[in-house]
């Protein structure tokens, strides 16, 4: 697949800029059954992680009809930092609300209305925004590469790491945690995923490996709206198995929908994993069933 986002810039009415990249629907769908996708990354890899060629949500997601806006979190490429405060994914949350309510009123006249999807840190970020219930029309969420309690070996060596805004992962490093064995991905890759990286704010790894911790089931317990969650079997950042998937499952409590259940053979990037084109084709078809008109009678 080849690429045809284009790069995209929004400026919010309290003065966030926000960068990222959209696509174009090749035979866009009967927009009132359709969503307006969201699409939010997670730490050390920019918007791009949604576009990469062969590995594309957003290419994906045109073929369907469906419009999806990727977004570079705040810290990212060009978008604005955020000051952390008490969580700066919970910080990152609110600022996105404010931005996504904004490109709703102006990308979303027609469509069923906003699907959110997220990985990772983003995918924290996204459950976090659900739980603020938002005043913009949320049909649901995915996301993966998210549970409920990772290994003391990375927490405790993210701790450590020095005092500074931005933290830049060595590659070998990065690759190791975010990949599964060799047979689980192409030959192409990890390499061909390394244009999405980038520099990743250090309070991001403290937060996700400490305070969103405590608080991540009183936050997934606030979400009302249906949830696809998804979790690479040999994702090193958690602790991984299927009691660990079940449980975050049902740790949404409100949700009216939950489908939740690991992903054999991929590791924490399912997406850049041979898995990768049947997890984004079932968030898509996830997103496409909640905005099916419902009879309003």
């Amino acid at each position: 697949m080849t690429p045809t986002a284009t790069a995209f810039t929004h400026t919010s009415a309290d003065g966030l800029t926000v960068t990222g990249r959209r696509n174009t629907p090749q035979t866009p769908a009967a927009a009132a059954q359709v969503p307006l996708v969201i699409a939010i990354h997670g730490g050390t890899y920019t918007s791009e992680y949604f576009d990469i060629p062969g590995y594309s949500l957003l290419e994906r997601a045109a073929a369907l009809g469906v419009p999806v806006i990727a977004l570079d979190r705040p810290g990212y490429l060009g978008s604005t930092h955020v000051e952390p405060g008490e969580s700066i994914i919970l910080a990152n949350a609110k600022a996105l609300d404010q931005v996504i309510g904004e490109l709703w009123q102006q990308h979303g006249e027609g469509h069923a209305g906003v699907f959110v999807i997220g990985h990772s840190i983003g995918g924290a970020v996204t459950t976090a925004i659900a739980a603020g219930q938002p005043s913009w029309p949320l049909l649901g969420i995915a996301v993966s590469g998210c549970l409920l309690q990772v290994p003391d070996g990375p927490r405790m060596a993210f701790d450590a790491l020095p005092d500074i805004l931005m933290i830049d992962l060595p590659g070998p490093m990065k690759d190791s945690v975010m990949f599964g064995p060799a047979w689980t991905h192409d030959t192409t890759m990890p390499e061909l995923s390394h244009s999405s990286d980038t520099s990743v704010p250090r309070a991001e790894l403290i937060d996700i490996n400490n305070g969103w911790i405590s608080r991540v089931r009183e936050v997934n317990a606030q979400v009302t709206v249906p949830v696809h969650a998804r979790q690479g079997e040999f994702d090193a950042l958690w602790i991984t198995d299927a009691a660990q998937a079940a449980d975050y499952a049902a740790s949404f409590t409100a949700a009216p929908v939950v489908d939740g259940r690991l992903v054999l053979n991929a590791g924490h990037c399912v997406d850049f994993h041979n898995a990768g084109a049947a997890l984004q084709l079932s968030q898509l078809a996830f997103a496409l069933e909640v905005s099916v008109a419902k009879d309003p009678s």
